[in-house]
């Protein structure tokens, strides 16, 4: 029965060229928005509400507007890195495997988070701080699944 679970959750190749469109697009589209938004930052036209040469309100508002858009910059680049990383899973054959538990990841949540490197209940426990890297890349925590034989 675990076999037939397994099975209708591993994708099949048409399925890993859709997700492999679908990565694409996204990394085109985020490249388009971090060129956009570094572009603002950096060729802002300052408004004049006063004959001051620097309004001290102008310098506030700018500040705070780029922050604002390097902050957005900085969280484009992180799903930039995650779609990368995504995209060299497709290549190595790893992915839509849970780095986590090594089992399929459903369907949906790749279709939600094309790509996601966790299965729900791998990205639920690192969300709470109970799964976490080791420095060989091993993974430890509880996972949800793990049942003691000893009850």
């Amino acid at each position: 029965m675990e076999t037939n679970d397994a099975n209708k959750n591993k994708l099949t190749p048409a399925e890993i060229r859709k997700f492999k469109a679908t990565l694409l697009n996204k990394l085109t589209e985020i490249l388009g928005n971090v060129t956009i938004m570094e572009s603002e930052a950096l060729h802002r036209d300052r408004s004049d509400l006063s004959n001051m040469p620097i309004h001290m309100a102008d310098l506030g508002t700018d500040s705070y507007e780029i922050d604002n858009i390097i902050g957005l910059v900085d969280s484009e680049r992180k799903i930039l890195v995650e779609v990368n990383d995504a995209l060299s899973r497709i290549e190595d054959g790893t992915y839509g495997i849970c780095e986590g538990r090594g089992e399929p990841i459903g369907k949906q949540r790749l279709k939600a988070i094309p790509w996601a490197r966790y299965c729900v209940a791998c990205a639920t426990l690192l969300e709470k701080g109970l799964l976490a890297k080791k420095k060989n890349q091993d993974y430890y925590g509880a996972f949800p699944d793990d049942t003691d034989d000893d009850d």
